[in-house]
């Protein structure tokens, strides 16, 4: 039985995208922190291209991807293993992900231009209306492109490829705060916050609130994963 490749409910807006390397690297990512797939686990290529129903050449390049995200290694006559990524180490990529996202708001602030904020606002509002709908896969969209918003709104070209570049390697991990209880209305409240500094062009508040809430994501993410540890550690006890 093969499983079926769908666009991430994240593509990027405007018909684009994601290449079938980026949709194969992020339902492996989604299977290793739901425990579906363990620690030391071999990402087998072939057995992986026959489940996804693709060629070896993008399960290749979606490894290599995960590999980058910290969760899998590649090791000499051993090839790609699922590792165990500890909760200090996702603490410490989030802490530096706040600061990226503190500065590109704190830009976003002083530099967006007119149609730039009124279409951050617009993002913003259809997002809240995903909320009251309980759409989470249309939130998470709705998220990504709001972050993204912001980045180009820095209107820095090094920073949003840096912040992109961060941002990429935690994806599966922030997709993972969805699933606790109540972090969606959560987060659009804090997104309000941020919309509302950068409207009004106050750059330290929109840093503030921008971090505030890129560290609370990481709380909550770094709280689903090792959830979700503890639950696979004790299912895969002998009875």
């Amino acid at each position: 039985m093969t499983d079926q490749i769908r666009p991430a409910a994240d593509d990027p807006p405007g018909g684009l995208r994601r290449s079938l390397a980026d949709t194969l690297a992020r339902a492996i990512a989604d299977d290793i922190i739901e425990g579906r797939l363990l620690p030391g686990v071999r990402l087998d290529e072939h057995e992986l291209a026959a489940r996804f129903d693709v060629s070896r050449t993008p399960v290749r390049e979606a490894l290599g991807q995960v590999c980058a995200m910290g969760l899998a290694e590649r090791r000499p006559n051993r090839g790609v293993l699922v590792m165990v990524m500890s909760e200090a180490r996702l603490e410490e990529m989030f802490v530096a992900m706040a600061e990226l996202e503190a500065a590109a708001a704190r830009l976003a602030a002083l530099h967006m231009t007119g149609a730039e904020r009124r279409g951050l606002e617009t993002l913003h509002l259809d997002s809240a209306a995903a909320v009251r709908a309980g759409a989470t896969d249309d939130y998470a969209a709705f998220n990504t492109r709001f972050h993204q918003a912001i980045y180009a709104g820095a209107h820095n070209s090094y920073l949003e490829e840096l912040v992109g570049l961060t941002r990429k390697r935690l994806a599966p991990f922030r997709r993972a705060q969805f699933n606790v209880l109540g972090r969606l209305a959560s987060s659009c409240e804090e997104h309000d916050r941020m919309v509302q500094a950068i409207l009004r062009g106050d750059a330290e508040a929109a840093a503030a609130e921008t971090r505030a809430h890129v560290l609370t994501v990481s709380a909550a993410s770094v709280a689903y994963v090792g959830t979700r540890a503890r639950s696979t550690a004790r299912s895969d006890q002998p009875v």
